[in-house]
């Protein structure tokens, strides 16, 4: 519960400046999370190298006023499945679980309405490896010249892979090499760009029968492991998928089978070992014999390898009948497998057509849908679909080509995606091996509007009228049927507000005469097209925008050394002043965190320009507690939106004059200085006088650069229980570095056995960190110079090598 008091905290009185504070975006990333090479800092935009399935983050810093806006996006897509932009400040990008399609050029795009938008990106490379896929394939004679030699095998292994994985053939446990076999070939194919290499086994001998291993690698980049997989070669037999094919004169380029001319029958299997399959064809159920007509032969040029084909010459009428293709393993408990082919005056090639009504098929979204074409001629082959709008694309089924028997394709659950046209055509294998019949579909899936916009607020000021308008994007059918507004869930027209003159068809609209306090609120727009709806959401108000707070005060904390308190000078903006009626008053609102207690009061503005920067200091706060602080402009229409922010104390900084622009440790508060948190151990302030007795000897320097024991300088041990890489790190205040020119100076000290140590003077914006890096047993203080020229950034890392 909020208790309001307005005599606790004491508030100076207000004035306003009439200078104009808006400045251009300024970003920059910083990367975080798991990344497999550690970075000497993380703040350069560098290639930020991660494993699949770790987590992402990236952080975009933002200066400028109003406080820029920032919106994440990645080439040639967004940033993943979830994320899309955001307008939080210092917005971190997330991704839990990275997957290698979210790996890109990222883009941090911060904007705030001046300027130009700042923008910067980084290159985010996922490492990963999958699982090796091993194929066989196999060939009987592998023709060089007229020399023919026996089988060959081919082990091919696919893989993917970022880097490009290092290939290793094994035969057993022996690595393979095609300088120390002569019977094996080992070779990249063209255009598979490193993802394939392949074993080739020539000519079959004894010791080629065993276990092969394709075993893959990428040198353990972000800790991937190496990948493996093996096949064993064998002699088993196996056989499958029998067809055969009716191929008319093809001297004569007919498509029909006719006395007089020739005609071949084709069968073929898939069988392991290929080369093994013997063939036998049969005419009315007895042996085919061969004659000057008849001709059969095993491995025909013109089909896939082992294919029999039986050949009539000059077809008669004795020809006619029922031929059987059996094919069969000698010797090997393997079942045949045979295929039937009736050739006689009623045996004619295909013809394909859509059934009448069927040539467009129109469902909803989300419905099941039939595509049918019919296929005439005996025999009748398979169908084959595929799409035909759309290059490349793939069939539901993640297929290019799908066969069907009944030559109906099923879609269960079709999306808008799946609209087009597709194609049906008849198969080249059991039936006739001939020009393909083909037919079209066209698919017409029907799907609820999308309207924009979705939401929107608008603002005016009272007295004012106000258009509101709902478009219609997309939608099947379209065109909007019907239109229904709503205020506040009461349907519309009754006062104040009613329609305009008849609808369009891709938009409806609602003027308001003039926004009132009755008027103000929330408006619906329902647009229906036949299949669903769709509402477009209109938030309309004369209330003000909210204060934009200028986040860049130098040095706004200011102490009371006679006091634990602290005063905060708190500054902002007025976001769109003009948009409603002029700003009368800011109620502010200040509470202690973890405090109920609030301190609100009035503050009364005179007319507010748009850039004018607005001011108040905030007093009687107490050292070193946060506040957050809320602030809510009012107008005659009444309050605004409110902004809130919190305020956290910081040591003042006192900016160095022309005659002390020294800050030295004998300060207490080391000029401001903070130990960094995210670190693993800190700096030590001492002097020779409180030095620890117990430090390692031989370490840090006797005294500091005043040669006297008093004189204080910052120190580290790096001996155990430091370990390597270990880091302690300094971070400086905020300094206004904009308007003059600054040096950034420290003394070092190194001394210790296996020194070897790094010193980094880091920049962030206008953010000094001074840090120490261990090695094995050194020691380090520090001295390091930076002048970052004016007018330009500073270089976002600087080290020193000793």
């Amino acid at each position: 519960m909020e208790v309001t008091c307005l005599l606790l905290l004491a508030l100076i009185p207000f004035h306003c400046r009439g200078q104009g504070v808006y400045a251009p975006a300024q970003a920059q990333i910083v990367h975080a999370g798991q990344a497999c090479v550690v970075k000497e800092d993380n703040i350069s935009e560098r290639v930020y190298t991660i494993r699949e399935s770790d987590t992402l983050v990236l952080q975009c810093l933002v200066t400028g006023h109003p406080r820029p806006q920032v919106r994440w996006t990645k080439t040639a897509g967004s940033a993943s499945d979830k994320f899309q932009e955001t307008s939080v400040f210092n917005e971190t990008l997330r991704i839990e679980r990275i997957a290698r399609t979210q790996g890109g050029r990222y883009y941090c795009k911060a904007e705030n309405g001046v300027g130009v938008p700042a923008i910067k990106s980084i290159r985010v490379d996922v490492q990963y490896l999958d699982e090796p896929v091993l194929t066989v394939h196999q060939t009987v004679s592998d023709v060089r010249g007229n020399f023919y030699q026996e089988k060959t095998v081919f082990l091919r292994c696919t893989v993917n892979s970022n880097p490009p994985a290092r290939f290793i053939w094994k035969r057993g446990s022996d690595t393979l090499s095609h300088s120390q076999d002569n019977g094996v070939d080992i070779y990249e194919p063209l255009y598979t760009q490193g993802e394939t290499k392949v074993l080739k086994l020539k000519n079959l001998r004894p010791q080629d029968y065993a276990s092969y291993t394709c075993q893959v690698s990428v040198r353990n980049v972000c800790g991937i492991p190496d990948k493996a997989i093996t096949f064993r070669l064998t002699n088993t037999t196996a056989m499958k998928n029998a067809t055969f094919q009716i191929t008319p004169d093809v001297i004569k380029e007919s498509e029909n089978i006719q006395l007089g001319q020739d005609l071949k029958l084709s069968c073929h299997v898939d069988a392991v070992p290929q080369e093994k399959v013997t063939y036998q064809w049969f005419k009315n159920g007895k042996p085919a014999r061969m004659s000057k007509r008849l001709l059969v032969t095993r491995n025909d040029p013109e089909l896939p390898a082992v294919t029999s084909s039986l050949e009539l010459i000059d077809l008669h009428f004795s020809d006619y009948g029922t031929y059987l293709c059996v094919a069969s393993f000698p010797g090997a408990p393997v079942p045949d497998l045979s295929v039937e082919v009736n050739i006689s005056s009623e045996t004619v090639p295909p013809t394909i057509s859509v059934p009448k009504g069927r040539a467009i098929v129109t469902v909803r979204e989300g419905s099941p849908a039939e595509l049918q074409c019919e296929v005439r001629g005996k025999p009748r082959p398979p169908v084959l679909w595929s799409r035909v709008d759309k290059e490349a694309a793939l069939l539901p089924s993640g297929l290019p080509l799908e066969e069907t028997l009944d030559g109906k394709l099923r879609l269960e659950r079709v999306s808008r995606d799946m609209s087009g046209t597709y194609r049906c055509q008849t198969a080249r294998y059991n039936g006739f091996n001939v020009r393909p019949r083909e037919a079209q579909v066209q698919l017409n899936v029907q799907f609820p509007p999308e309207v924009e916009p979705s939401s929107q607020e608008v603002r005016q000021a009272l007295g004012r009228p106000v258009l509101l308008r709902c478009l219609l994007l997309r939608g099947s059918p379209q065109r909007i049927t019907s239109a229904v507004w709503r205020f506040k869930g009461q349907l519309l027209p009754p006062p104040p507000a009613v329609p305009v003159a008849a609808e369009a068809s891709d938009h409806s609209e609602l003027r308001l005469d003039a926004v009132t306090r009755d008027s103000s609120g929330s408006y619906e727009c329902s647009v229906s097209n036949d299949v669903g709806s769709a509402a477009c959401l209109f938030q309309v108000s004369a209330k003000a925008y909210s204060p934009e707070f200028y986040f860049d005060t130098p040095n706004p904390t200011r102490s009371h050394k006679l006091s634990k308190n602290y005063s905060y000078v708190l500054q902002w903006t007025q976001r769109e002043p003009d948009a409603v009626d002029p700003v009368l008053n800011y109620r502010l609102s200040v509470r202690q965190l973890n405090q109920h207690n609030a301190m609100v009061k009035a503050i009364p503005v005179r007319r507010v320009e748009k850039g004018q920067l607005l001011e108040y200091i905030l007093t009687d706060l107490r050292v070193p507690h946060s506040y957050e602080v809320r602030l809510t402009p009012y107008t005659t229409f009444g309050a605004g939106d409110m902004a809130s922010r919190i305020i956290h104390y910081t040591e003042p900084i006192n900016t160095p004059s022309l005659s002390d622009n020294t800050c030295h440790f004998e300060d207490e508060k080391i000029c401001g200085y903070t130990q960094d948190l995210t670190d693993n151990f800190d700096w030590t302030r001492q002097n020779a006088l409180t030095q620890n007795p117990k430090r390692s000897p031989n370490t840090g320097p006797p005294t500091d650069i005043s040669g006297t024991p008093e004189g204080y300088y910052m120190f580290i041990e790096t001996s155990r229980p430091r370990e390597l890489g270990d880091r302690a790190r300094l971070v400086s205040p905020l300094y206004n570095a904009s308007a003059k020119f600054y040096c950034v100076s420290f003394f070092y000290h190194m001394y210790g056995k296996h020194i070897g140590a790094r010193q980094h003077l880091g920049f962030s914006a206008s953010v000094v960190s001074l840090s120490c890096t261990t090695t094995r047993r050194g020691r380090c203080s520090e001295r390091l110079r930076v002048c970052p020229r004016p007018h330009s950034s500073p270089k976002l890392s600087d080290s020193l090598r000793p």
